[in-house]
């Protein structure tokens, strides 16, 4: 048995800039690319780790809710921070999104990103609600 792919699409949601989809929804659960710290409406990249850790989370659940689902049906984040020095930072505002038991599990890894602007890049995989 096949499970189908399904394109996650909204117009709150930005245009991908390469060869990828911002959701996808297969099975019972939804998959999110990687989101960076950039307003979707604006195109405008946050300032500091904080606003855009805060941002990455409003674009997931753009797409969550796009797919009909919710940030609080995510069970994985992978987290990708350029500095491992701001993880407590991106923790205090990560941990006002996922503030109830259970939380999602979350792998968090020092990565480098496009430009060193980018602080942060976060990706989710959520259960359908």
């Amino acid at each position: 048995m096949f499970l189908k792919k399904k394109l996650v699409e909204s117009d709150k949601l930005a245009k991908p800039v390469g060869p990828y989809s911002p959701g996808i929804i297969a099975g019972n659960f939804v998959f999110t690319a990687g989101q960076l710290g950039i307003d979707t409406a604006t195109g405008k990249l946050q300032d500091g780790v904080k606003a855009q850790t805060e941002q990455c989370l409003k674009n997931i659940a753009d797409i969550l809710e796009a797919a009909g689902s919710s940030i609080d049906h995510v069970v994985k984040t992978t987290v990708f921070l350029t500095d491992m020095a701001e993880f407590k930072d991106m923790n205090e505002v990560y941990s006002k999104f996922f503030d109830t038991d259970p939380k999602p599990v979350r792998s968090t890894v020092q990565a480098a990103l496009i430009t060193p602007e980018m602080r942060i890049e976060i990706d989710a995989i959520a259960i359908l609600a």
